[in-house]
């Protein structure tokens, strides 16, 4: 067997928006990856916040894409967030569903009843739907204010799609939480539960969470106690990573999931070759050399947190440095400067 990532993991936790695809469209050699893991007998289960779809809609997507996938594949915070409002309450309590009509299947398939204003709501339990709007919402804000039960699926701020990041789940709680001054019980990640749930369905051993986000992705997958991939294919970039808090971090980072074929320490953070990294003052950075821009992102991070982390300026000392800095949108006279040759200082920067 090749020491490779795969070659670590039984399981593979695999976010969807941002991961596995964007849009309509499957992220380019994201199938293959999946394929390739499946033929080495490491399984994949299709892990996501977005509870605007059943997990049989779902599971037929990704299948169009061609990814081998089954409804049993499939990981959804809308079931997370219909089994915490089953557990605490009656057979029966009705609920106020804020989402798509996948969401409220979830609801009266664990014996709860759907309605639709705040005088006869239980409960509330808030999905992402793009027909959402300020009706829905204020049902929902009237009811969580009378004291009824509050969940949401996520708390993401937005979701990937071809034309940029849009305003997802979080965005529409925020409505309900400023109106309110409460707080929701939260169903999917960065919650452990969600893929607790995942890797229990799988029997996985030795699961990796692979996804987009760090603030949803990475910290559940670790609050979970989960290896964690992130793939630079979707919300998250090269300079949030850099600026990653602790619990935010990822034990790896990839381009994309070709990285599941790589060497564990290739994908890890700390030095690389080829690339030089000196931190003239905490909070700045110098990238020389040349090299994967990956792996001078890798090496930049490592540099940056050792040193205390943080919002970080990086500059170039080189035009090599300069295009890998470029390459991962650490651009701009906000973020980077290139250190000409002729610089006495080359921790200087604009």
């Amino acid at each position: 067997m090749s020491d490779d990532l795969l070659s670590r993991h039984d399981v593979l936790l695999a976010d969807l928006d941002g991961t596995l695809y964007r849009g309509p469209s499957a992220v380019p050699g994201a199938v293959e990856a999946v394929r390739g893991a499946a033929e080495r007998g490491v399984r994949t289960a299709y892990v996501t916040n977005n509870a605007s779809r059943r997990p049989s809609e779902v599971a037929e997507h990704l299948a169009e894409l061609g990814f081998a996938a089954r409804t049993e594949d499939v990981v959804a915070s809308s079931q997370a967030a219909a089994g915490l409002l089953a557990d605490q309450l009656p057979a029966g309590a009705r609920v106020l569903v804020v989402g798509a009509d996948a969401l409220a299947a979830e609801v009266t398939g664990r014996g709860l009843r759907v309605v639709t204003t705040a005088a006869e709501a239980d409960a509330v339990v808030q999905g992402h739907s793009p027909d959402t709007g300020w009706p829905q919402l204020a049902e929902a804000t009237v009811a969580v204010r009378a004291g009824a039960l509050w969940v949401a699926c996520n708390l993401d701020p937005t979701l990937p799609t071809e034309r940029g990041p849009l305003p997802g789940n979080g965005a529409m709680v925020g409505v309900v939480r400023v109106s309110t001054g409460k707080e929701p019980q939260v169903a999917g990640k960065p919650g452990p539960a969600l893929l607790q749930e995942a890797a229990r369905r799988t029997g996985a051993r030795r699961p990796l969470m692979i996804g987009d986000r760090l603030d949803t992705d990475i910290e559940g997958g670790r609050a979970a106690g989960m290896a964690t991939m992130l793939v630079l294919t979707g919300i998250s970039d090269a300079a949030e990573l850099l600026a990653a808090p602790a619990e935010l971090r990822p034990d790896y980072v990839a381009a994309d999931l070709d990285g599941l074929t790589a060497r564990p320490e290739d994908l890890a953070f700390g030095p690389r070759p080829g690339w030089d990294v000196r931190v003239p003052e905490p909070g700045t950075l110098v990238l020389a050399g040349d090299g994967a821009p990956v792996d001078a992102l890798r090496a930049l991070c490592a540099a940056h947190w050792a040193s205390g982390g943080g919002p970080a300026e990086v500059s170039a000392d080189g035009d090599d440095a300069a295009a890998a800095l470029r390459h991962l949108r650490l651009g701009g006279s906000a973020t980077v400067a290139e250190v000409g040759e002729h610089d006495q200082k080359p921790g200087a920067h604009r």
